[in-house]
């Protein structure tokens, strides 16, 4: 923990480092050759409400609620120094039922920071005296819509049309940043999240959330260099903490770039196995070979005291300055951390370049057969504009199913949605935003899960630019 003098002089001159760091950013280049603020990712200007949806196929009757996807939307002129992560946050969303598609609309959210450059009025709420932009993921919790983002701002509340209505701090429980990804636990309805932020280099927390969205418990845990901590993983015992080598840079920020975030050669990689109920001083950590992590698929204990983790990894992963998550993608792997040998086994089970890795996540916690992720271009172009695959994995049979888009078709994250609460494992539908580039024009694909051949496509008349991350949410949960 840093002591009352550190946290004493890092407050006392962060405002003459962010001066420093906006005098350097003016001397950047413009926005104008930024890859992430043209092309498929040039921000929407306007928030639209369309009500006469075009759809060929059939939309399942069963599926009865909201696909909603968030991303970096940024407002305004194209600013110097951007970065794909930090855009403002945009939420995209087609409300299905009874067969139909009812509405598609996209809606900023409303953050203090969008309303100083000019955008619409800021939702109410708690800030934390920085940053507000909410960019990164949105999902159900507590019966509520919440859009999250990591490392800065509390989260914000939308209602059912996708508007701001606020910003949360889960009635005054959560007194820090939160994640972007909350894993939910299926036997207990608890949320488990790692939760880093950038102002403490020292400290990452273990929150968890009852079902109802109630802050139960807030754990420090001690880390070094201010990692990036994108995701975790959660078993029936243990929540996975992955401490890897991006963290934060103060050469980045002084130098006026707006996510502050490098590889770092010098920063241990490990993996922590941690109690659910535990501290920071209950954790096995187990060293792992250099490498970056975004997202996990699954993670599940074995019966002989390891844990299985499945991720898709990067050898590196912004190393250097750069306007988007640049890096070289490892493929999807299995790791087995072994707390005994102080150590984890990484095994690759596909080589392919992928990401957004999506189970059943009825199987979250517990062994499991299916995973769907998507691929990433062969010429390693990470900046989401190549047409790119859908895979499902039979992770038992260790085959896959590959769906082709088409040439100047782009995917985003698909979500498996079961076609009841008790169905098998795999039996459902994934469903997600296909860009085509050439058309300028979108669709949310539903797709059968096991063949991932098209049963309904809702055509959307514009481009919506690539996001981040995708939920269903259900109208009854």
């Amino acid at each position: 923990m840093a002591s009352v003098i550190e946290k004493t002089i890092r407050a006392a001159v962060t405002p003459a480092i962010r001066a420093v760091s906006a005098i350097n950013r003016a001397r950047l280049p413009d926005g104008s050759e930024n890859p992430f603020l043209r092309g498929v990712h040039r921000p929407m200007r306007e928030e639209k409400t369309l009500t006469d949806l075009e759809v060929t196929g059939a939309i399942p009757p069963e599926l009865d609620g909201r696909y909603v996807r968030i991303g970096p939307n940024p407002y305004g002129d194209l600013a110097k120094g951007h970065h794909w992560f930090i855009g403002d946050g945009m939420v995209h969303g087609v409300r299905l039922r009874g067969g139909k598609a009812e509405w598609y609309r996209n809606r900023y959210i409303r953050s203090r920071q969008l309303e100083d450059k000019g955008g619409p009025p800021a939702a109410p709420g708690p800030r934390r005296g920085f940053g507000d932009t909410v960019n990164t993921n949105v999902l159900g919790m507590g019966g509520k819509i919440m859009a999250l983002v990591e490392a800065s701002s509390f989260p914000v509340e939308l209602d059912g049309e996708l508007e701001s209505l606020g910003y949360s701090d889960f009635g005054g429980g959560l007194t820090g940043s939160f994640t972007a990804h909350p894993h939910r636990c299926p036997k207990t309805g608890e949320f488990h999240a790692i939760c880093y932020d950038g102002m403490a280099a020292d400290t990452i927390r273990h929150v968890v959330l009852d079902g109802a969205g109630r802050v139960l418990r807030e754990t420090p845990i001690a880390v070094q260099d201010g990692p990036s901590i994108h995701d975790c993983a959660l078993t029936e015992n243990h929540v996975v903490i992955l401490d890897l080598p991006v963290t934060f840079s103060m050469k980045a920020l002084i130098a006026g770039h707006s996510f502050p975030y490098r590889w770092n050669n010098a920063h241990r990689a490990r993996v922590g196995l941690m109690p659910r109920g535990g501290t920071g001083e209950d954790i096995a950590w187990c060293e792992v070979d250099p490498c970056y992590v975004f997202h996990v698929g699954n993670s599940f204990e074995d019966g002989e005291g390891r844990v299985i983790v499945d991720v898709c990894a990067y050898e590196t992963i912004m190393d250097g300055d750069m306007p988007g998550p640049y890096g070289k993608p490892l493929g999807l792997e299995r790791w087995t951390v072994d707390p005994e040998a102080g150590r984890v086994e990484r095994t690759t089970l596909d080589p392919r370049g992928q990401e957004f890795p999506r189970p059943d996540e009825r199987r979250f916690t517990k062994s499991y057969r299916y995973l769907w992720t998507m691929g990433l271009p062969e010429d390693g172009d990470l900046d989401f504009y190549a047409a790119m695959p859908l895979y499902r994995h039979d992770l038992d049979s260790g085959e896959s199913v590959v769906r082709e888009f088409g040439e100047g078709c782009i995917p985003g994250e698909f979500v498996f949605v079961p076609r009841s609460h008790d169905a098998p494992e795999g039996d459902g539908w994934v469903m997600g935003y296909v860009i085509d580039r050439n058309e300028r024009t979108s669709a949310l694909e539903i797709l059968d899960a096991t063949t991932l051949d098209t049963v309904a496509s809702v055509h959307i008349p514009h481009l919506v630019p690539p996001g981040f991350h995708g939920n269903w949410i259900a109208a009854r949960p």
